[in-house]
This record gives C-alpha cells, structure tokens and sequence, in this order.
C-alpha cells in the first residue's frame, strides 16, 4: 500500500489564512468604552474626499490617512482617524 504525504507548505499557509473578515461595526459603535473620540458622529463622511476634512475643525486628535498611507501603530481611542480607498474617499471611521 502506497502512502501519501500532504506538502507541509500547504497546511503552512492554510493555517495563516483568516476565516472570516474583521468585523467594520466595531469601529462603529456607540459604546463608550470603544467610542471615545466620537467616530460614531462621523460616520456620514463616509463617500466623501479625504479633503473635506482640510476645512473641519475637530476636538480630539485626528488622523487623516490616505489610501496606502504610512503611520504608527501606537493606539490612542481618544484619536480621530479617517482612512481613504483608491479614489480618495473616506472609506473607514474610527478611534485608534
């Protein structure tokens, strides 16, 4: 009887996938604990040019990210950030 042996490399990288997306309502919510820049109350620039925001004026730290863009990883819920997909649109709300 012959034996088959499946490629390590296979299961290596099967093992890396995620199963499922992140989960986008979490940047969304209401919660206090989670919501303490206020992302929440702009969620309705959504669609519109990273540039709207040049002529806002904000309360809290705000971070504008571009599509590709480079920052740091530090975390901070009391901060702002606007991040932007291909075309330039804000396509993400959140704290962090």
């Amino acid at each position: 009887m012959e034996k088959r042996y499946w490629p390590r490399p296979f299961f290596a990288l099967t093992a890396c996938q995620s199963a499922s997306k992140p989960d986008s309502t979490a940047a969304t919510s209401h919660d206090p604990e989670t919501d303490q820049c206020g992302a929440s109350q702009y969620q309705n620039y959504i669609g519109q040019p990273l540039t709207s925001l040049d002529t806002q004026r904000f309360t809290v730290p705000v971070r504008a990210i571009p599509w590709n863009g480079a920052v740091t990883m530090d975390f901070n819920l009391r901060r702002l950030n606007f991040t932007a997909d291909q075309s330039g649109k804000i396509s993400k709300v959140y704290c962090g």
